[in-house]
């Protein structure tokens, strides 16, 4: 007897890793606090020359869930330095698995590089995904912000959704 699968429902968060870990996780406590996001599950998605890291920005993600009531399921990519068809081969690939699974998937690029993200956001495009929201957590100035989002001046900082400011999602 085949049992039917239930397909997910709630949401995935993609997150891409470059040089900055603080990067990532700000912006990811910025979609938490100022979006309400809350994925079930977190994939980071890095180059192989920050691959080290991946454990620091995956801790970090699991402390600020936790901080907001829910433990995401957290995985991580390491791709080939600078390999734009990988990376967005590799993004393609891990969204649409979790959008056949049910998955509502938002991506973020504010930690990326430029080949990773143009790579990402080239593939997905290109595939018809559809990506419910596209983070990015945009800064004033660049000084002094390695550091937690909440020691950051909010006026300074703003998480912004290219899919909403598009007018590609209400």
């Amino acid at each position: 007897m085949i049992h039917s699968v239930t397909p997910a429902s709630g949401d995935a968060y993609i997150t891409l890793l470059g040089r900055s870990t603080w990067a990532l996780v700000n912006a990811y406590h910025a979609v938490l606090r100022e979006k309400g996001l809350r994925p079930e599950r977190v994939s980071i998605v890095t180059e192989e020359p920050y691959a080290q890291e991946a454990s620091t920005a995956a801790e970090a993600i699991g402390i600020v869930s936790e901080g907001y009531g829910f433990v995401p399921a957290i995985g991580v990519e390491i791709l080939p330095e600078a390999d734009f068809v990988r990376a967005g081969q590799t993004i393609r690939s891990l969204a649409q698995d979790l959008i056949r699974q049910g998955f509502c998937v938002a991506i973020d690029i504010t930690s990326g590089r430029k080949v990773t993200v143009a790579g990402a956001l080239i593939a997905v495009s290109l595939a018809g995904l559809d990506i419910r929201h596209i983070y990015y957590l945009a800064m004033q100035n660049t000084d002094d912000v390695a550091k937690p989002y909440m020691m950051i001046p909010h006026q300074v900082q703003r998480i912004r959704d290219i899919m909403e400011d598009a007018g590609a999602r209400e």
